[in-house]
């Protein structure tokens, strides 16, 4: 915008300096409110926001490595075959909004329908629990369906719980993930309800999610959710779109 040479500090100067500044600063405004809305970052938390909102396939300065972040361990459980050509690691937390309202129910149904069904696609959730205790104890208790081999059907047990009370008024650490209600959980997807209340109740992978968190960390990982499509960051809940051109991608560069 052209610079304003107001000179004389008249009534009508006045107004016209505020109509100037008006604009611009109602476009910050707006690009902060659409940022927010695409991800939650760690930022109010104790951590930082990352450089860009929404950034697709993020390289450079800045831009966390994905060295490690692609290799798999034991604990990783895969959702799809286990020999696809493309792999997706999504970093969340189970109290997250836009984990589960934005990514969970619209966009991942979605995913798994046209990628992960059809043997192109193979999935891994890790941990990033920030948003406080009931982040950690849902990880933990996700953590203890794993050890049994039901790591996806509790996460999805998880999300869809908590997608229903954040729909229903809801917050972050407002009693809803109790121990009854990981425990209720556990019965509704089939696990072993000695063992998986041993485990929930004692924290017994307290050690597997805090060190997931902390490799994430490592990694330069501040936010949820964060996904990474054979080495390409994805940042934040974006639409199916977004994600069905990365794997696209990542499937013509496998060749297949």
């Amino acid at each position: 915008m052209e610079e304003n040479n107001i000179t004389q500090n008249t009534e009508g100067g006045s107004a016209r300096k505020q109509r100037d500044w008006f604009l611009p600063t109602s476009i910050l405004v707006a690009a902060f409110v659409i940022a927010g809305a695409v991800i939650y970052t760690s930022m109010n938390h104790g951590g930082s926001a990352p450089s860009g909102a929404a950034i697709v396939g993020a390289t450079g300065a800045g831009a966390p490595s994905a060295s490690n972040v692609m290799q798999l361990g034991s604990r990783d459980a895969i959702l799809g075959n286990s020999n696809a050509p493309v792999t997706l690691v999504e970093y969340g937390d189970y109290q997250c909004p836009f984990c589960g309202i934005e990514f969970f129910a619209k966009t991942e149904p979605l995913i798994v329908q046209n990628y992960v069904n059809t043997g192109k696609v193979r999935m891994v959730f890790r941990d990033f629990p920030f948003l406080g205790p009931e982040s950690t104890a849902s990880a933990n208790a996700a953590q203890c369906a794993n050890d049994q081999g039901k790591l996806w059907a509790y996460h999805d047990a998880l999300y869809s719980a908590k997608v229903a009370d954040d729909n229903s008024g809801g917050s972050e650490n407002d009693g809803f993930f109790s121990t009854t209600e990981l425990l209720k959980l556990g019965q509704q997807v089939g696990l072993n309800m000695t063992t998986f209340t041993s485990c929930v109740q004692n924290n017994s992978d307290a050690n597997v999610v805090n060190q997931e968190k902390t490799d994430a960390t490592n990694a330069g990982i501040n936010s949820t959710p964060t996904f990474y499509i054979n080495g390409t960051q994805v940042l934040g809940a974006q639409p199916y779109a977004q994600f069905q051109q990365a794997i696209d991608a990542a499937l013509a560069a496998a060749g297949k």
